[in-house]
């Protein structure tokens, strides 16, 4: 079940369940689109490429909220 992280580990920019602004490289690193475009589409963290953070249903988050965890480790 992917975690849906509430902000872009680069800039802190806050990105809610339904963004569809969100990236997410294969370990769940999550990043806004313009972020992504800033590091060329390679994450910092493990060096894969990103995609689209799905949406999750609203009813669906009621059972499976997403995590409030903030993960924030700007790219120096």
């Amino acid at each position: 079940m992917l975690e849906l992280r509430p902000s872009c580990e680069n800039c802190d920019k806050l990105l809610p369940p339904e963004s569809m602004d969100t990236m997410i490289c294969t370990y769940e690193c999550t990043f806004c689109i313009d972020c992504v475009n800033l590091l060329e589409n390679v994450c910092p963290n493990c060096g894969g490429g990103f995609e689209k953070r799905p949406v999750r249903p609203e009813n669906m988050l009621l059972i499976h909220p997403a995590s409030t965890k903030v993960v924030y480790k700007p790219v120096k």
